[in-house]
């Protein structure tokens, strides 16, 4: 598979898909960061790498090689409530429509294109049945599905990230709206048979009455990463609150046995006695002039927005000192290698990369973990097409 990226940030796509032998032909990102990233990670803009192209309006039919499919999340904020909703109406949003363009100018087979679960409601339901058909009068069947990285595990990865992020994926392909829905849907799901859910209700969590000492703790996920415009730290103030000083990733690699946690830190096991040391937790804090107080809200963190008064802040608890979470450990929270966006810039060497744009650029990713699933059942569906057709 030859694919195109759109709005590539630093490339979820390629780090999903290089490992299933897809290569790709262009890269398009208009920011200086990601776009530093993708030449120092893989090569963009090299005689030896894709293209790396700017605004991906201007490309046109036969710029670049042939392609069988065409990803991009084309900028979310103009349906998420933090851009106000302003939909179709706004540039950014009128991005969804230049993609629809772009995929009439280059014809691939597959779309794949991603973007926030308020796109469904955005307009009363108008801007995404817009983007919807335009793809259909583009000739693409086509099908959607909201998709939470907390549970999708793939091959290569040991489990699913631990990040609440819920995301609408479309599939479109070419003639034939069957081939999209087998991409998204698996016949289990359609049986009637709704998977297990957690149990919503009231109180604390388990361990958390007798104190900070308590047991018990459950595995937790993290909030969602967000990236905040404007914002030095580019990033919602993500936190870790960790034991005895301890400072443990959080949520990823926690192991729990019956006899003492195992955290995994800066990509090795280590072990610690139980002696009250206990794994990282997503939380809310809410309150203001530091008098916060945690709502734990049983073992998945909440989705927690930048408050612009410092109220309703993202951070991780354990028990005595809080901390914002590393890029390190958000990188890992989004299914990419220690240390991805860690690259030299503005002539600094890269241990010296600054952590705002790193935050930043992070938060605007696609998770690679769900990136990998949706490229498994492309995979998946290709090879089943060929098969029939031989037979």
């Amino acid at each position: 598979m030859i694919f195109g990226s759109v709005c590539s940030g630093i490339e979820a796509a390629s780090v999903a898909w290089e490992p299933l032998g897809w290569r790709c032909s262009f890269m398009s990102e208009i920011e200086a960061f990601p776009r530093a990233v993708l030449e120092y990670r893989l090569g963009a803009g090299s005689a030896n790498g894709p293209a790396l192209h700017g605004d991906f309006t201007t490309i046109q039919a036969g710029q670049y090689e042939p392609i069988d499919l065409l990803v991009g999340g084309t900028p979310c904020q103009s349906f998420s409530i933090a851009g106000l909703r302003g939909g179709l109406g706004n540039n950014r949003g009128n991005l969804a429509l230049e993609y629809l363009r772009l995929a009439d100018r280059l014809r691939p087979r597959w779309l794949v294109w991603e973007n926030v679960p308020g796109v469904l409601s955005s307009g009363g339901g108008r801007d995404f049945g817009s983007i919807l058909g335009g793809m259909v009068e583009l000739g693409y069947g086509v099908a959607y599905r909201v998709l939470d990285a907390q549970y999708v595990r793939v091959d290569g990865m040991e489990r699913a990230v631990a990040q609440r992020r819920r995301r609408v994926f479309v599939v479109g392909y070419l003639g034939d709206w069957r081939r999209a829905a087998a991409v998204l849907f698996e016949r289990e799901s359609l049986s009637g048979h709704p998977a297990p859910r957690r149990e919503s209700g009231e109180g604390t969590a388990a361990g958390t009455e007798d104190g900070a000492g308590g047991g018990g703790w459950p595995e937790v996920v993290a909030p969602t990463l967000n990236a905040a415009f404007g914002d030095k730290q580019g990033l919602e103030d993500q936190h870790v609150l960790n034991g005895g000083g301890l400072f443990v990733p959080v949520a990823f690699g926690v192991r729990q046995s019956d006899v003492a946690p195992t955290f995994r830190t800066d990509g090795h096991d280590g072990s610690h006695a139980n002696g009250g040391v206990m794994p990282a937790v997503a939380v809310s804090l809410r309150g203001r002039d530091g008098g916060a107080t945690a709502e734990l809200g049983g073992d998945i963190a909440s989705a927690i927005r930048t408050g612009g008064g410092g109220g309703d802040k993202p951070h991780v608890l354990t028990q005595y000192a809080v901390r914002r979470l590393t890029p390190r450990e958000c990188e890992r929270l989004q299914g990419f290698p220690d240390d991805w966006t860690q690259i030299p810039w503005k002539g600094k060497p890269a241990d010296k990369c600054p952590d705002g744009p790193r935050y930043k650029a992070i938060g605007n990713s696609m998770a690679v973990n769900v990136m990998r699933w949706i490229g498994r059942r492309i995979e998946l569906v290709n090879r089943i097409t060929v098969e029939a057709s031989a037979a």
